[in-house]
């Protein structure tokens, strides 16, 4: 019965890879001739698929010292190569990716880089006041969404909210908030209260929102409940129980979300003036309509310090808490 059970089980693993093998090949094969037709690198592509695909078919029985036989499997690396490089192409091809433009332009990127690197310390006098209404926006917006998060998230966790319909709700609306882009927000702001840094705190407000609510309900869906429960059965309120014995598991985590979701919002702030949000984003794109690439590495060059600096700090914070 064991040996009939081993058989079985090896014709179902023979199966399962004989699939495999039919399933990554036929994807190759579609990749290689459906993005450019049949052309004669499409079908060398195509011949090397199948050919990656035999060899992956091909099997070898081996002899152990006690007298049975064993089936080696093919080696699958190839056809995973051939592949990924059928992908790699034909995504080239629908996309309009052309290597020759690469070729023929891509030393003029060393060019703007070399101005860049070059920065225009005259100017720094303009960053100064972009580069404060950025850091405020990240601060506040920052402060305003991590805070608001907080109970949200509470609420959106299923080992302390019992109700599957008010946590299936507020965790669709948390993804579709996730699913809108800072600059789209900040355009919608832009729209809603006009241009300025106060559209562009409000973006970064939902932004930080969105983020900091999904990281904080699934951290608080793995806290020790034993304490909540047994202030609970002691006629403890669910908020009360909360406060006193989940708060002081999450507290470190949750700081650690705020100050890593400022780091992210002083990056995207840096942007949002793209869209008339206000902050370093505006003279971004007045220095490179203007082709002033040293004004634009001036502007770089103090967001980098200041990134830096947060960063360091936010680092430092961050091992203090854990």
């Amino acid at each position: 019965m064991s040996e009939n059970k081993r058989k079985d089980a090896a014709g179902k693993s023979l199966a399962a890879r004989l699939t495999g093998v039919i399933l990554m090949a036929a994807i190759g094969i579609f990749c290689a001739l459906a993005s450019q037709g049949v052309t004669p690198f499409s079908i060398v592509l195509a011949a090397l698929t199948v050919c990656a695909a035999l060899h992956a078919l091909r099997t070898r029985t081996m002899k152990l010292q006690n007298g049975k036989s064993i089936v080696q499997p093919g080696n699958s690396s190839l056809l995973i190569g051939m592949l990924m490089a059928d992908i790699v192409v034909a995504s080239a091809v629908l996309t309009g990716f052309d290597f020759s433009i690469l070729v023929r332009r891509g030393h003029q990127f060393f060019v703007i880089l070399e101005q860049i690197f070059q920065p225009d310390f005259n100017y720094f006098p303009k960053v100064v006041d972009p580069l404060l209404d950025t850091i405020k926006m990240s601060i506040l917006g920052s402060v305003i969404g991590a805070t608001l998060a907080l109970p949200v998230s509470v609420i959106a966790s299923t080992n302390i909210n019992r109700s599957g319909v008010v946590v299936w709700a507020q965790r669709i609306v948390l993804m579709v908030i996730r699913t809108l882009p800072t600059l789209v927000i900040a355009k919608f702001a832009a729209l809603i209260f006009g241009l300025g840094t106060f559209a562009g705190t409000m973006a970064i407000i939902v932004f930080t929102f969105g983020v900091v609510s999904k990281m904080m309900y699934e951290s608080i869906e793995t806290i020790d409940m034993g304490a909540f429960e047994a202030m609970e059965s002691f006629g403890a309120s669910k908020f009360q129980s909360f406060w006193s014995a989940c708060m002081p598991q999450i507290l470190p985590t949750y700081l650690s979300y705020c100050l890593y979701a400022l780091e992210m919002n002083i990056r995207a702030a840096a942007i949002l003036g793209y869209v008339g949000a206000g902050g370093l984003g505006l003279l971004m794109d007045e220095r490179i309509g203007w082709r002033d690439y040293r004004g634009l590495g001036m502007v770089l060059l103090a967001l980098f310090v200041v990134v830096l600096i947060i960063e360091q700090t936010s680092q430092y914070l961050r091992k203090k808490l854990s």
